[in-house]
């Protein structure tokens, strides 16, 4: 199969969708002809959101961006952007600490598929410290007003069922 180079694929689990990815996908969709998010399953992680639940928050929170579609995929990442068609694996970074370990990665990614070419966006500033563990930990324990808090982290549309996820 004929990879395309205009086609990226953007993978993580999202779980939650936070608004830096959303920042980062916005971003890759003006790039890139196509965008695909790649929502991973990893069965030895617990995750908050089931498969199900992170694609339809992700299909509805970037329904707007008209060459974006979106999928989840067991294993490596590599094998899921070749089955995608595309040649592109778009990655964001945050901090250094997300520089180091996305160039080891990206190293091994190479290794495993050197048609795959990876395109690092840097975070928006005003998105460097938003992580899904810190979003869970603001909703877990943001008891009163957590969709006020939320709404600095989460997409509108992802607020209401973050917050079911940790009854009062």
């Amino acid at each position: 199969m004929e990879l395309c180079p205009r086609h990226a694929v953007y993978v993580g689990s999202f779980d939650p969708l936070t608004l830096g990815h959303e920042d980062i996908i916005r971003r890759g969709a003006l790039l890139f002809d196509k965008l695909t998010v790649g929502i991973g399953i990893n069965p030895d992680k617990n995750p908050l959101f089931t498969p199900e639940e992170r694609l339809a928050l992700c299909r509805e929170v970037l329904a707007p961006f008209e060459n974006v579609e979106v999928s989840y995929f067991e294993g490596l990442a590599v094998d899921y952007v070749k089955s995608c068609g595309a040649q592109v694996m778009l990655r964001g970074v945050r901090t250094l600490t997300d520089i180091e370990s996305e160039f080891t990665m990206s190293l091994a990614n190479r290794t495993l598929a050197p048609e795959i070419e990876t395109v690092f966006l840097m975070s928006s500033d005003q998105y460097t410290h938003i992580s899904s563990s810190l979003i869970k930990q603001i909703a877990q324990m943001a008891r009163q007003n957590s969709a006020d808090k939320l709404k600095e982290f989460v997409p509108a549309a992802v607020i209401p069922k973050l917050i079911e996820k940790f009854p009062k």
